[in-house]
This record gives structure tokens, C-alpha cells and sequence, in this order.
């Protein structure tokens, strides 16, 4: 069996939903705003370290979705997004910070390790140079700005904690594409210490035990002022609402012949 970062965070947060998503077959549509830019944004970066036109890569994944059916936020609007990628990408090769050696080698990096019977997979954004300073690399693009206090916040993110245990590389930093109306980019650099890694390797494991003991109890969310389970796009199937999760929803072709056995594990 192969394991993400992104399936041990899913079954953390809440065993039914990693249930829902990994195996009943269920995922959130393509339908985020931000989430395709961010896809986008990210082959424009690629394109910028290969030194090809990263605004005219920009441009070409964008307009790829201007007449989807997206979901904005807050006063987002494709002309407003466009506008701010480009300025983004401008602003970034101004400040010059960051290298990326053969970028061929050095982007989208694959690294697998073994846990047992099982296999741990992630895809590093890159390995290069902040600064003339080696570290792995996380691009994020955010419409707010990151938090920089207390000093070596950044250290706590389980995430980049995941790319150290599984890189084996102690320096890492985030570049993070601010989108707001003075667009900004932070450069957040840390060191992910070996006990830290040690921590993640045994957390992993411990996880990936209980996802093969089949134990997907529900977590409530809905506790005020924080309420996680409104806001999740899985919340439609743990209300028995097929409304809901058809809006929100797509399932993998063939995932329905799963379903009897729903009926066993309730």
C-alpha cells in the first residue's frame, strides 16, 4: 500500500473522511479558485527556472480555467487573479533569492520510503538555494500572509516536517505568493531537528497501523466557534445528504460496487 503526507493529515483530522476519500472513492470537485491557481502558479514557477517565459506559462494554465464554473472568495475574480499571478512572478524573479540548479532533476522531486510492508511517497516542490543557502524548497500561494512569530513557527509545520524526515534534509523553507491588493512574497526558512523527524517516522507509522486495523470512527467537528464539519466538503455523506455531497462530490468510477461494504462497517 502506498501513503502520502496527504493521507496521514486526512485520517488525523478525521478517520471518516479519510474513509470517504480513500477508499469509498469520493473527492472534492476541481472547483476552488485558489486551488487551481495554485496549480498553475506552480507550473509557472516551473517554467521560470527552466528559463522559459514563466508569465506566458501563467497565462496558458490560467486561462484554462476562465470559463469553469469556479468558486471565488471574498472579492476574487479570474481577471483580478490573472493580474495578481503576473505581478506575483514579477516580483519574485526582481528579488532573485531563489535557485534551482537542473531544474529538470531538481523539481517535483519523487521520494519513497519504505514503512513496513508499505510505502511513505511525497513530491518535494524543490531542492535548491534561498539566499546561496542549500534547503528544500515549498512554494505555497495564499490570499493572507503567513505567520513569521514567535520566532521558528515555521519548524512546527507538520508538513515540512514530513519533506526533512523523508529528504533527510534539515534546512527547508516556504516561498509564499501573497494574493492581496500590494501582492507580496515571503521567504520563511527553518531547521527541522532529528528528533523532530524521529517524531514524524513514528507518528506515520502509528497512523498507518490504525488506517489497517479498519478504524474510521467519526470525529465531530461541530463544537463553536470553531465548527470543521461545516465547512467540509465530505459533510453531505456523514448527514446521509446525497444532495449535498453531489454538489461538492465526484466518485471514481466503479467505487459504487464498494458500497455494500458501508452496510458491514457501520
Amino acid at each position: 500500500m502506498m501513503y502520502s503526507y496527504t493521507q496521514i493529515s486526512q485520517y488525523l483530522a478525521c478517520p471518516r473522511r479519510y474513509r470517504h476519500r480513500y477508499l469509498d472513492g469520493w473527492k472534492e470537485k476541481d472547483t476552488r479558485a485558489g486551488m487551481l491557481f495554485g496549480r498553475a502558479f506552480e507550473l509557472a514557477l516551473g517554467a521560470y527556472f527552466r528559463r522559459e517565459d514563466p508569465g506566458d506559462a501563467f497565462f496558458r494554465e490560467w486561462s484554462v480555467c476562465k470559463n469553469q464554473d469556479l468558486q471565488f472568495s471574498n472579492r476574487d475574480t479570474w481577471d483580478r487573479m490573472l493580474e495578481q499571478g503576473l505581478m506575483l512572478l514579477t516580483r519574485f524573479c526582481q528579488d532573485n533569492r531563489v535557485e534551482v540548479p537542473q531544474p529538470r532533476q531538481n523539481l517535483q522531486i519523487k521520494f519513497t520510503r519504505p514503512i513496513g510492508r508499505n510505502e511513505f511517497v511525497a513530491y518535494i516542490d524543490a531542492i535548491g538555494k534561498l539566499d546561496r543557502k542549500r534547503c528544500l524548497l515549498e512554494w505555497k500561494t495564499s490570499s493572507c500572509r503567513y505567520a513569521e512569530e514567535p520566532d521558528g513557527v515555521l519548524s512546527l509545520d507538520p508538513q515540512m516536517v514530513c519533506y526533512s524526515w523523508i529528504a533527510g534534509i534539515a534546512e527547508v523553507a516556504q516561498v509564499v505568493f501573497v494574493r492581496k491588493r500590494l501582492v507580496e512574497v515571503q521567504y520563511l526558512r527553518t531547521i527541522i531537528t532529528d528528533e523532530q523527524r524521529q517524531d514524524f517516522g513514528q507518528l506515520v507509522e502509528d497512523t498507518i497501523g490504525r488506517i489497517e486495523s479498519a478504524r474510521f470512527l467519526p470525529h465531530s467537528g461541530v463544537r463553536f466557534p470553531q465548527n470543521p464539519c461545516s465547512s467540509c466538503a465530505y459533510v453531505g455523506l456523514c448527514l446521509g445528504r446525497r444532495d449535498m455531497a453531489d454538489d461538492a462530490l465526484i466518485r471514481r468510477p466503479g467505487a459504487e460496487d464498494l458500497d455494500w461494504l458501508d452496510e458491514l462497517s457501520y
